[in-house]
């Protein structure tokens, strides 16, 4: 297992040895009690329609990014998660499956922030610090993810609105107006290539099927559940990669108009040659990905390291 480098890791403990032990014990307490909610059967349940949500938002944005590819419906939303929830918002009911939507996501983002919990003693034990600061910072990063889509959906159900791509061009021009704003952009974007190739070896190697509780999902799913997860992970993390490599092009030639996160990174890809095709082939797997998202609400693993 990878270990902190060894100057690193002496002053960690330097710090932890000087944390007085009754703040430790009042701690591990605050960490119990937190526990008890984060791992009530209920929140369980939501979360489960948190994750249903969820799979249901990606079919959603990969029949969006088909109606892009193949121009189905020129007044159709944007092929992004904003498009998404306001997609529904319009259908009978909507309004009503966002606030089960938001809710069912809010409560995912508490369950899986509640891994934090789980992990952070790690953080005090040298040979296991590493691992553990990897699984509380990918906890966190899910559990924002959630909560941002979360309020998305909230937003859409008390009747306000949300352009996800005009949104980015604002924080994007707002930026480039502030000394070091590009440089900003830049490391922003590259961020954002960044959690693509995470994607691609989390697709690639199949990491993913570790939130999938395998001891209760039938052996002749598995197969399934990993090959639609794997193309899922895959086609994601080539849509972050262009929506990053737009930003970084946004800061390098001061047009805002190219930051247009995922919506326009699904339009760039079409607009390649043969594009129709690779983004018809993005959309099936974000569609993919939906799929697996509702194969781990029904089999979900809560454990994201074992």
């Amino acid at each position: 297992m990878a270990e902190l480098p060894p100057a690193l890791s002496r002053a960690l403990d330097r710090v932890v040895a000087r944390i007085p032990d009754r703040w430790l014990d009042r701690a591990h307490a605050v960490a119990d009690h937190a526990r008890e909610v984060t791992d009530h059967p209920w929140l369980e349940r939501l979360a489960q329609v948190g994750l249903v949500a969820y799979g249901a938002v990606h079919l959603l944005i990969g029949w969006l990014a088909f109606t892009v590819a193949w121009r189905v419906d020129p007044d159709a939303a944007d092929a992004d998660q904003a498009g998404a929830l306001r997609t529904v918002s319009e259908s009978p009911g909507g309004l009503v499956l966002l606030w089960v939507i938001g809710l069912g996501l809010l409560s995912l983002a508490v369950w899986q922030a509640g891994e934090v919990l789980r992990w952070w003693t790690g953080l005090l034990v040298p040979d296991r610090r590493l691992h553990a600061a990897f699984v509380c910072a990918k906890c966190v990063a899910k559990a924002v993810v959630y909560g941002a889509l979360a309020v998305v959906a909230l937003v859409f159900a008390v009747g306000a609105r949300y352009d996800a791509t005009d949104s980015t061009q604002d924080l994007t021009d707002d930026l480039l107006e502030i000394p070091g704003g590009a440089a900003l952009l830049v490391l922003g974007g590259l961020g954002v290539v960044g959690v693509g190739v995470y994607l691609a070896w989390r697709g690639w190697t199949a990491g993913f099927m570790k939130d999938i509780d395998l001891d209760a999902a039938p052996d002749k799913y598995e197969p399934t559940i990993a090959a639609v997860g794997r193309v899922g992970y895959l086609a994601k993390a080539v849509a972050f990669a262009v929506a990053g490599g737009l930003v970084v092009f946004a800061a390098a030639t001061r047009d805002v108009s190219t930051a247009t996160g995922l919506d326009g990174a699904l339009n760039a890809i079409g607009a390649v040659p043969a594009g129709q095709w690779l983004l018809t082939a993005v959309a099936a797997g974000f569609a993919a990905f939906g799929v697996y998202a509702l194969a781990r609400a029904r089999y979900p693993d809560r454990d994201p390291a074992t």
